[in-house]
C-alpha cells in the first residue's frame, strides 16, 4: 500500500535549505509525494527531514524514486555495500570526510545530481554541515565577470581526494580508495553550468575537485579559481543544519556545495549516504 502525505515546508535561511515534515521517508510513498519533495528540491536547493527511520534497504528504495543509485568509484571495494557510503567520525579522528567546500565527485562526466543523507548517531553538539546556494554564488557576480566566464571550462579531477598521493585518509575513520591500481578520473565541466530541471545558471568549480581551467595556465587559472571558489560560500549564500539521530538530508548536486564541520570532539557521528546519478 502506497502512502500518501501532505507536506509541510519551513525554510531554514534566506538563502536555501527548508525542513520538511509531515512524511515517512521509510514509506512506500505515492508518485504526488514524491512529486512534491522533488520540487521541493528544486526549490529550496537542499531539504531536511527530522525523526526518520529507515533501514538500508528503505534508503536505496527512496534514493530510486528520484534516478538510479550512483556508485562512488573512490569508495568501490571498501566499503560493505558499493551503492551505500557509510561515514564514520570516531572520537579522536583529526580529519573527516568532506571538511572543504565541495560539490560532490564532480570528475565524473556525470557528476550525481543529489544525494541522501541519513544521521544513524549524531553526536549532542557539532558535527553541522553547511550548505551554499551556487545559483546566487553566479548571480551575485559582476556583469564583466559573467561575461569573462562565458565559454571556459574547468578540470575536474579526484587526485586532490584520493589514491596514493593525496594523503586522504590520515586522521580519519572513514577511508578513501589509496591503492597502487587506483587511476585519476578527470572531466572537463563549464563554469557556470545550467541546472538541467531549473535552466537556470550556477556557478560550477569547488575546492575538492577543480584543478584548473581549460586552455589556461595554472598561474593563470589559480587566482581565477580561488575567487570564485572563496565568493561561492559567502555567509549570505549559505544555510547550517544541526543534526540529530533520524535527521535527513537531501541535496541538489548539481547548485549546492556543502561542507562538514570537523567540530565533535569527543563524539561519535555516524552517517549512512546513498547517491543519485
Amino acid at each position: 500500500m502506497q502512502m500518501t502525505t501532505r507536506l509541510e515546508v519551513h525554510p531554514i535561511a534566506g538563502a536555501l535549505g527548508a525542513e520538511l515534515s509531515g512524511v515517512d521517508l521509510g514509506a512506500d510513498l505515492d508518485d504526488a509525494t514524491i512529486k512534491e519533495i522533488r520540487q521541493a528540491l528544486l526549490d529550496h536547493c537542499v531539504i531536511f527531514f527530522r525523526d526518520q527511520a529507515f533501514d538500508a534497504e528503505q534508503h536505496k528504495r527512496l534514493a530510486r524514486r528520484f534516478g538510479e543509485i550512483f556508485v562512488h568509484p573512490n569508495y568501490a571495494g571498501i566499503q560493505a555495500d558499493p551503492e551505500i557510503v557509510m561515514i564514520r567520525r570516531e572520537p579522536g579522528d583529526t580529519r573527516v570526510v568532506g571538511e572543504d567546500w565541495h560539490t560532490d565527485t564532480t570528475m565524473m562526466a556525470k557528476p550525481p545530481m543529489g544525494a541522501i543523507l541519513y544521521a544513524i548517531e549524531a553526536p549532542p553538539y557539532g558535527g553541522d554541515t553547511l550548505f551554499a546556494n551556487q545559483y546566487r554564488a553566479y548571480d551575485a557576480l559582476s556583469d564583466g565577470m559573467k561575461r569573462l566566464l562565458t565559454g571556459l571550462r574547468a578540470i575536474h579531477s579526484d587526485r586532490l581526494v584520493a589514491g596514493p598521493n593525496a594523503n586522504a585518509n590520515a586522521g580519519r575513520t572513514t577511508k578513501t580508495r589509496d591503492d597502487a591500481a587506483w587511476r585519476e578520473t578527470v572531466n572537463r565541466h563549464p563554469i557556470v553550468a545550467t541546472h538541467p530541471e531549473t535552466g537556470r545558471p550556477v556557478l560550477f568549480v569547488n575546492y575538492s575537485y577543480t584543478v584548473g581551467i581549460e586552455g589556461l595556465t595554472d598561474a593563470e587559472s589559480r587566482p581565477l579559481l580561488e575567487f570564485l571558489m572563496e565568493h561561492g560560500h559567502r555567509p549570505e549564500f549559505t544555510c547550517r543544519f544541526r543534526w540529530t539521530q533520524g535527521a535527513v538530508a537531501f541535496w541538489d548536486n548539481r547548485c549546492v556545495k556543502h561542507l562538514a564541520i570537523n567540530d565533535a570532539g569527543p563524539y561519535r557521528r555516524l552517517m549512512r549516504r546513498v547517491q543519485i546519478a
